[in-house]
């Protein structure tokens, strides 16, 4: 199971939707031009070039001391993606009502259930696993590209201490909606929004339905691929 950013430089552009590669089939998808590309398959001083381009596009009117604690932030979450095989990464800063709102999304590929069937009968044994798990609210769903399984949770995440005023690690709650795309080929995509903050729940649950919703699949050849009956 490989996969690979398609785009060359980890820059949102608006042409080039990001990308997937999982074997021969190739998994695309559209971002909110809020949400800035996190460099997770650069070398170590192009990845800090974009995360300084990255901290000026997410926070143009902050001080250095800002921009560079999120500099910070970003390239320990980067570290941390690397380790855990992610595919693509982003984040966004903003204000909702006033209130300052963050939020990230991950897309990863993960094995798919040994199960016969196919897609369909895949997307039903994640949802029953998820639901023997107690993972939160679960739904099997049928996208555009085909079908799905959603996931919405909460969890405990923890601020490494020496980005903390005390020194201490801090735990906060962060809630997520988790998507699961089983593909032909055995293998699963995984794309989830997470944010600690309630106040832009709501706005960033919207945008990730959205481009949830713009995911679509293609043959290594270019041709399209959906997965349900409906779309075959």
């Amino acid at each position: 199971m490989t996969f690979e950013t398609e785009l060359p430089a980890l820059v949102p552009t608006g042409a080039a939707p990001p990308a997937l590669r999982a074997d021969d089939i190739h998994v695309r998808w559209v971002m909110p031009e809020v949400f800035h590309d996190l460099p997770i398959h650069e070398t170590d001083d192009e990845a800090v070039r974009l995360l300084d381009e990255l901290a000026d596009k997410a926070l143009p009117e902050a001080g250095e001391d800002d921009k560079t604690r999120l500099g910070l932030v970003c390239a320990l979450t980067v570290g941390d993606l690397q380790a855990m095989g992610a595919g693509y990464a982003s984040i966004c800063l903003t204000a909702v009502e006033g209130a300052p709102c963050t939020a990230t999304v991950l897309v990863s590929l993960i094995n798919s259930p040994e199960v016969e069937g196919g897609v369909r009968s895949a997307a039903k044994a994640i949802a029953s696993s998820l639901r023997r798990a107690g993972a939160g609210e679960i739904a099997e769903v049928e996208l555009p590209c085909g079908w799905a399984v959603s996931c919405i949770g909460a969890r405990d995440a923890q601020l490494a201490g020496d980005l903390t005023e005390t020194g201490e690690s801090l735990t906060f709650p962060t809630w997520y909606v988790r998507v699961y795309v089983p593909l032909p080929n055995g293998t699963t995509v995984t794309m989830e929004m997470a944010t600690p903050t309630p106040a832009g729940w709501e706005a960033f649950s919207t945008m990730f339905g959205n481009t949830v919703s713009s995911i679509r699949l293609f043959h290594a050849d270019g041709s399209p691929l959906i997965t349900s009956e409906a779309g075959a």
